[in-house]
């Protein structure tokens, strides 16, 4: 276990390293969920307009995923593992590049915004990749909001790694609650 905690560590220096001025405020504003927003609504026009009156099982869905994934990783194992973040750790003080001084809450593992961003793009994926054939991109959003962690040094590659496998999970489940839902009331809803 100190092998992959060490490895763990030289990855997050590595990764943490590839830093540059002008890049500093790109990635403290990317890490932010509002910044998203417009893709977020543009999802929800996606969701609108392909199912209308089915809406409804979507957001279900999508509301499933974010759910399992937020509590899992927020609720229970940051608390449970209580492993520090990068930033918090006094051993890593001075050798970790932080932006604006931002260190995030005192925990990191595993990471939310990875299982939240990975959960929602394998959720969207799941629905439409059978109609869009550029949905594929979502994940490129979801690996670029996670690396900001990385990047903003409040997160290990690991935590980014199991809280992405983890929205990979949900994001699967929430799309099995939808389908499921289209199952059930496809005659009402028709």
């Amino acid at each position: 276990m100190e092998s992959i905690k060490e490895l763990d560590r030289d990855l997050l220096l590595l990764l943490n390293g590839f830093h540059t001025p002008w890049l500093d405020p790109v990635m403290f504003w990317l890490t932010k969920t509002i910044v998203w927003l417009p893709l977020y609504l543009f999802l929800l026009y996606l969701v609108i307009t392909n199912f209308k009156k089915q809406s409804w099982m979507v957001l279900a869905g999508i509301a499933l995923t974010i759910l399992l994934a937020d509590q899992i990783t927020s609720g229970f194992m940051k608390p449970f593992f209580a492993r520090l973040r990068p930033s918090q750790e006094p051993g890593l003080e001075g050798l970790l590049h932080l932006v604006n001084n931002y260190k995030g809450g005192r925990y990191g593992f595993a990471s939310g915004h990875a299982a939240n961003t990975f959960g929602t793009a394998t959720f969207f994926y799941l629905v439409f990749k059978n109609k869009y054939a550029w949905i594929k991109w979502i994940f490129a959003w979801a690996a670029l909001m996670t690396y900001t962690r990385i990047y903003l040094g409040v997160h290990y590659p690991g935590d980014i790694l199991v809280g992405g496998t983890i929205g990979l999970i949900c994001g699967w489940a929430g799309y099995q609650l939808q389908h499921f839902l289209h199952q059930k009331f496809r005659e009402k809803y028709a």
